[in-house]
């Protein structure tokens, strides 16, 4: 058994596999860790001139990177994905789908499993295709992107809300099952970060609740990302961090 202590992020040639990582969180998550030293795998699932673009920029700053298209919500997809550019010391759990805003009385069950798939499903598949090469490096890390969305109980949210609920107990669970590997498992948890598909978002009645008096950043989770997956947090597990200015605080 490797203790996490003995293990030092990132290590000479350590790859980090960032999945929805063409564009919005995605892309600034891989651009961080790549400037903090890990080789990125830029995982898309449609977009490629998106992942090309953030594979170029981290290429242009001296980074290692390169795009992978896999549908992260396929096994076979992922099981070849990190066959091919394993062994893999973090995996950044970050690709979604449509979240559409449905009454409660008019979800369905398959309203339910298109956010399960993604919040789900995909950490699971990866974790089973992730863990043989954690072992082999004596650890690694797990990190799920969460949204506060489940503490606002937003409403007509609650597909998606039950999924990120279920995501907190999938860290909680391998934390305690993976610590004796030299694996950690938390959550990072933004509360609304506007990206390309909000250009157009007034954000004023938000940034209003937000203690800190502004709307957050992609750069903003990267970084809380980015010491979730350093050295610094290796005494660090089963949690989940909350990155939204103190919007629920309360």
């Amino acid at each position: 058994m490797t203790a996490i202590e003995d293990v030092t992020f990132p290590a000479h040639g350590s790859t980090a596999l960032v999945t929805g990582a063409s564009r919005g969180l995605g892309a600034a998550i891989a651009r961080r860790l790549a400037a903090d030293g890990f080789s990125v795998v830029v995982n898309y699932s449609s977009d490629g001139v998106g992942a090309a673009g953030v594979v170029d920029a981290i290429v242009a700053s001296g980074g290692r990177a390169h795009p992978y298209k896999a549908d992260v919500t396929s096994a076979d997809d992922v099981e070849r994905m990190v066959a091919e550019v394993g062994p893999v010391r973090v995996v950044v759990a970050n690709a979604t789908g449509p979240q559409p805003l449905i009454p409660a009385e008019e979800t369905t069950w398959d309203d339910h499993l298109r956010q399960l798939e993604f919040f789900v499903k995909s950490p699971a598949l990866l974790l089973r295709a992730a863990l043989p090469g954690m072992r082999q490096l004596g650890g690694g890390r797990i990190i799920l992107i969460g949204s506060d969305s489940f503490e606002r109980a937003l409403p007509l949210a609650s597909a998606y809300n039950a999924a990120k609920g279920a995501q907190i107990g999938l860290a909680r669970t391998w934390a305690r099952e993976l610590g004796k590997d030299g694996v950690t498992v938390n959550v990072v948890a933004p509360g609304w970060i506007p990206v390309e598909r909000h250009r157009d978002a007034d954000t004023s009645s938000y940034v209003a609740e937000v203690p800190l008096g502004r709307i957050g950043t992609p750069s903003d989770i990267a970084d809380v990302v980015a010491f979730v997956a350093s050295d610094a947090a290796r005494f660090v597990t089963g949690e989940r961090i909350t990155v939204n200015g103190g919007h629920t605080i309360d």
